[in-house]
């Protein structure tokens, strides 16, 4: 069975902590991220995704919200992103990521918390790493890997991969 949904917006922003543009299309860079983006770098959450499904879920609350606005890079639509278990590889375009972090833990209450009382990244939203970076814009398919696929895929040099990442938050 093919589980896939597909890139309704890319977004970045040159600053951590502030709601990200969608830009319509970015490189994604192995073990880095999306380049240009505040929250790239040889981490374990070098990129994050959201549902557009989360997000309606803030927009029948009534605030006016839309991809970028919880700060996430990736505005996804068809997969229930916070189900996939860490470890789960993902074809974006033609970039593959693995999933390394479910949700976040929040240490400030974001703009969005205070008006309307939740916030869906913490619990919905997720992080991957850059194993096979490519050029990813609005539209294109998101595919997640049976293990088989996982272990057939192409991952770049070892020096494009990171280590495996403790789930800290850091």
């Amino acid at each position: 069975m093919i589980v896939e949904g597909r890139v309704i917006a890319v977004c970045t922003s040159e600053n951590k902590g502030t709601r990200k543009a969608n830009v319509g299309r970015a490189c994604l860079k192995a073990g880095w991220g999306i380049e240009g983006d505040a929250h790239a770098g040889a981490w374990h959450r070098q990129v994050s995704l959201l549902a557009i499904e989360s997000i309606e879920k803030m927009r029948a609350k009534g605030l006016d919200v839309g991809p970028g606005d919880f700060a996430e890079n990736i505005t996804t639509e068809g997969l229930v992103l916070y189900e996939l278990p860490i470890g789960t590889q993902l074809t974006v375009g033609g970039a593959l990521v693995e999933v390394t972090q479910i949700g976040k833990i929040c240490h400030d209450r974001c703009a969005i918390y205070y008006l309307a009382g939740d916030c869906v990244m913490p619990r919905e939203g997720i992080f991957v790493r850059v194993l096979r970076g490519a050029e990813i814009s609005e539209g294109d398919t998101i595919q997640v890997l049976s293990s088989e696929e996982a272990d057939a895929a192409p991952q770049g040099s070892a020096e494009s991969r990171p280590a495996t990442p403790s789930q800290a938050d850091g």
